[in-house]
């Protein structure tokens, strides 16, 4: 099972919070009502359990936006034992998430999938050290015990030692950042919006850090993304471009309202008897905006760039977790979908 079926959030209350969960959290329930016989139905898997990595597809459930889109919509989570890529080749789900690493690879490996819109734009992985390490940069990584998570997570910080001729001890990472607190390695592998914030909520100050970006050094590989199968593309393809509209629409108000977006969050995360921090919710949200839209950003919301394809293919074909690098034009239909009224 590739490990971006054990996407690194929150993990340390996943497994209590996976049980209330229940796979069955939808959003809040639509704020108007339409009769359902005239409304589309999609089973949608995200990536985890219920946070503001996820708030834009919340508010589209929640403010009747796919409702307005022609859809009646059920969200539901992944886990850590539940992989969003399993519900879709199971047809468990219509629609789902896959970090872009995940998707090419399943899509080499002979997964008929396609992504239909390619949501973050820039990388959340990063590496965390604190300055008395004497950590200012890559090259201070040498001989460094670095704490790794397994498997396709390690694709970019092997690129960077490689990148920079580095020797480092790499060390197996747990779903917590304590070992990194407690001295047990120099570094850790964090993402933006969740561990890089559990740090700082635990007192550490963020002067006292240096944070390397993977993004800075030419290894951006972004993660979250919409897939679909070939089936269910070919079968309606006016249903898969009203979802990545309906959705994109609801990043945008999610974006531009903010407090009502952070207080469903946390009202659903409540609900899911998940341990909710506002703070941390907070500062997901704001994040996931700089991953989705970054400043300069040129092309529309939703794209996925040729680059980022063809650089994220490249280091998994030479890591040799793929053999081939799919075609371009086959792995991405994003600009493919029909216009929607």
């Amino acid at each position: 099972m590739s490990s971006f079926s054990r996407n690194p959030l929150s993990r340390f209350f996943f497994a209590g919070a996976l049980l209330a969960a229940g796979f069955g959290l939808a959003g809040a329930l639509p704020l108007s009502a339409a009769e359902p016989s005239s409304l589309k139905k999609v089973n949608f898997v995200t990536e985890w359990l219920p946070q503001a990595q996820f708030a834009g597809f919340y508010i589209a459930k929640n403010n009747g936006i796919y409702e307005k889109y022609g859809l009646d919509v059920t969200i539901r989570p992944s886990g850590p034992n539940r992989s969003p890529y399993d519900a879709l080749a199971k047809g468990e789900a219509d629609i789902t998430m896959l970090w872009l690493a995940s998707g090419i690879e399943k899509r080499a490996q002979g997964a008929k999938i396609v992504n239909v819109a390619q949501l973050t734009q820039k990388s959340a992985l990063m590496l965390v050290a604190k300055k008395d390490s004497r950590i200012r940069g890559p090259r201070d990584l040498e001989g460094k015990k670095i704490g790794l998570w397994d498997e396709i997570y390690q694709i970019q910080p092997r690129a960077l030692f490689e990148k920079f001729g580095l020797n480092v001890k790499i060390i197996s990472q747990a779903y917590s950042v304590n070992l990194f607190l407690r001295g047990g390695v120099d570094v850790a592998s964090a993402m933006w919006f969740n561990e890089y914030h559990t740090i700082l909520a635990s007192g550490v100050d963020p002067e006292e850090l240096t944070t390397l970006f993977f993004s800075d050094y030419e290894l951006n590989f972004p993660e979250d993304g919409l897939y679909v199968t070939e089936e269910t593309l070919a079968k309606d393809p006016a249903l898969v471009t009203a979802f990545v509209k309906a959705s994109l629409e609801g990043w945008k108000y999610a974006f531009d309202h903010t407090e009502e977006a952070e207080g469903l969050v946390m009202r659903d995360m409540k609900e899911a008897h998940i341990p909710a921090s506002f703070a941390h919710q907070k500062w997901m949200l704001a994040r996931m905006k700089d991953l989705i839209l970054p400043p300069g950003l040129k092309r529309p919301m939703g794209t996925l760039a040729r680059e980022d394809f063809e650089r994220t293919g490249a280091a998994l074909k030479k890591s040799g977790l793929i053999a081939e690098v799919p075609s371009f034009g086959e792995f991405y239909r994003g600009g493919e979908l029909p216009n929607e009224g």
